[in-house]
């Protein structure tokens, strides 16, 4: 049995990108015990405790001590407890056979479960089906839906994009979507557009609102005034879909990250 001393010590973690990384045992408010990663980070200017996709986060100063890292935990011990009480009522892993609803463009969709010669997802009037072979396990259930939230994804931006091409200098090289950690999207300096996948969960307009973003930025590269004057002109509304990703963003990529890990 491992001891008292082991379990209650920081497990360490590989050093990314110059980052240093341990994971640190926490108890919240209600009792809940839990890891905090925590990060030390030179480009940090104070101290940070968030909570995303994949759980809470402290980060820390260069120069700042250990022991004002805790500090600054336990005085958010509420607040974290709050954070983390929205993350597990909201988002839970799938279990096969079991009863449960998909979200997809900000509705929670009810998910049916079938046997199939292979792993697809199909959509029709009574909901989501997915559908497994009895041998098929995790890793095929995670490949097939991932599969579908892609198609459904890039049949939303094939039904935006037509009406956004004509303003631009070009059009994206290429149209990407994967599982960001932060962001909602990106453009690269080849024209290489990517998309968060977890834009698909929310609300269409949010999803457009960022597809706008990242297109604008061939013509801006920067978030200039001049940038957001593009933005405004092509989306008026772009304002209420921030405020949206401020209130519901953490929630989306949570519950992608639930399903597809």
């Amino acid at each position: 049995m491992p001891s008292l001393l082991r379990l209650l010590s920081p497990r360490p973690v590989p050093k990314i990108g110059g980052l240093q990384r341990d994971a640190i045992p926490f108890v919240l408010s209600d009792g809940r015990r839990i890891d905090v990663l925590r990060v030390r980070d030179p480009r940090a200017k104070r101290l940070r405790l968030t909570v995303g996709e994949r759980g809470a986060r402290l980060t820390l100063p260069m120069r700042a001590s250990l022991v004002s890292g805790e500090r600054f935990l336990h005085e958010h011990r509420d607040w974290l407890t709050v954070q983390m009480a929205r993350t597990a009522d909201d988002v839970a892993p799938l279990v096969r056979g079991e009863s449960a609803a998909l979200p997809l463009r900000g509705l929670r969709v009810p998910l049916l479960w079938a046997e199939g010669r292979f792993a697809r997802v199909v959509r029709d009037e009574a909901g989501i089906t997915l559908q497994l072979p009895p041998r098929a396990g995790d890793v095929a259930m995670v490949r097939a839906l991932r599969d579908f939230y892609e198609a459904e994804a890039r049949a939303d931006i094939a039904a935006w994009l037509p009406k956004y091409l004509a303003g631009l200098p070009r059009a994206p090289s290429r149209i990407r979507l994967r599982v960001l950690s932060s962001q909602w999207g990106s453009l690269a300096p080849d024209g290489t557009l990517t998309l968060d996948l977890s834009l698909v969960l929310g609300q269409p307009a949010a999803f457009e609102y960022v597809l706008v973003h990242e297109l604008c930025h061939l013509i801006h590269a920067d978030h200039s005034p001049r940038f957001w004057r593009e933005v405004e002109a092509r989306f008026p509304a772009w304002k209420d879909q921030r405020d949206y990703f401020h209130a519901e963003g953490r929630r989306l990529k949570a519950g992608l990250h639930a399903m597809l890990g």
